[in-house]
């Protein structure tokens, strides 16, 4: 699959492939044009693919075949400190022995510098990430917060082509990791660098990126801008693996210009958007996410209806999500806000959930490839 960025594409992976054994491709044929200033996630389950390519790009591992370009140079074949790219990893990578400002200067003294710039540049990039106050500390002194804030300026400070992140807020607890997605996406914005960005988070992937690449079995399933990925998901996989999807089972009954109309496994007639499923006769999978099914008194009777049985409900906080089980076996889970509108249900409750035809699709279950 090629993701296109326009004509004008900054980097591109043409046809790459990756073996270690020369036998099983753990990259199967990566297409990638990403423009410059971009933030693309590489996203997947592990084993999917997504850090090989990373480190292709970076050039600590040979590409089998196929070429990468950057700026419209070859660098399959070139070595690594030659690439111009900067890295930011889940372990900081810091110097323990050296102070904050020596590690920012590290790599602006191997490039030679004059040191009056190199000492503005170092100034420059505490103020920028908010550490004026640190750079005569050591990392160990810091907290992890900090140290990953000096990590990424030290991987900008050079000014390089491309900034590549491997997990780099893995090591974070929830609060700082959310702390640190805004402070990255607020580098950005400001710096208008190219970041290749890999994690297998979900909701990481979704708030930071211009788009995702989903990776599974070495394969893209899909790349695109996170809310095609989650409004549109191209196949089941990628359904399931952004965000969480209701599956519904069923086979095509008829076919109109943009959608389709399925006979469910427990009798219903339902209409949904076409995607990768467009032909009478054949199994389908109707998705739709939980935060789009609704209790029928919200849509007036309008729209898709599926009878199911309460079966428990689980208190998340902003929400309470409620779990369901129709007829043919399927689950359904129906996400409510936690506020004057949530019903109180008992126990085999039998109630008509509904959504509307355009908050869902008819996907192809054949082709849901196996989850690494």
């Amino acid at each position: 699959m090629t993701a296109q960025a326009g004509n004008d594409a900054f980097l591109r992976f043409t046809n790459v492939k990756k073996t270690y054994d020369h036998k099983t491709l753990v990259v199967k044929d990566f297409n990638l044009n990403v423009a410059k200033g971009e933030f693309i996630t590489l996203l997947g389950p592990s084993g999917s693919g997504k850090t090989t390519c990373l480190m292709m790009l970076a050039g600590f591992e040979d590409v089998t075949s196929g070429e990468i370009l950057i700026n419209g140079r070859n660098v399959t074949s070139i070595a690594p400190y030659d690439r111009n790219i900067g890295m930011v990893f889940q372990q900081y990578a810091l110097f323990p022995h050296m102070t904050i400002r020596e590690n920012l200067a590290y790599p602006l003294k191997i490039r030679k510098l004059p040191k009056d710039e190199i000492r503005a540049k170092v100034e420059d990039y505490l103020a920028l990430v908010e550490l004026q106050a640190f750079g005569g500390r050591y990392p160990g002194q810091l907290s992890g917060g900090q140290r990953q804030r000096v990590a990424l300026a030290r991987a900008l400070i050079f000014a390089p082509d491309i900034v590549l992140m491997d997990e780099p807020l893995g090591a974070l607890d929830k609060k700082l990791r959310e702390q640190m997605q805004f402070e990255i996406k607020r580098l950005h914005e400001q710096l208008g660098f190219t970041v290749i960005y890999v994690t297998h988070d979900q909701t990481e992937a979704l708030t930071m990126s211009d788009r995702i690449a989903v990776f599974n079995n070495g394969v893209v399933q899909q790349c695109a801008a996170p809310h095609v990925l989650y409004e549109r998901p191209a196949n089941l996989f990628v359904a399931d693996f952004i965000g969480e999807s209701n599956k519904l089972a069923g086979v095509i009954e008829s076919v109109a210009d943009d959608s389709v109309q399925v006979r469910l496994d427990d009798g219903g007639l339902v209409r949904t958007l076409k995607a990768n499923c467009t032909e009478v006769g054949q199994p389908t999978t109707v998705s739709v996410r939980p935060e789009k099914l609704n209790f029928t008194d919200r849509l007036g009777g309008s729209g898709n209806q599926v009878k199911a049985r309460f079966v428990t409900r689980h208190y998340v906080g902003e929400y309470i999500r409620y779990h369901f089980e129709t007829a043919s076996g399927s689950e359904l889970v129906v996400k409510n806000l936690n506020d004057s509108s949530a019903p109180h249900l008992n126990a085999h409750d039998e109630v008509a959930l509904a959504w509307l035809p355009e908050d869902s699709q008819a996907l192809d279950r054949s082709e849901v490839p196996p989850h690494n």
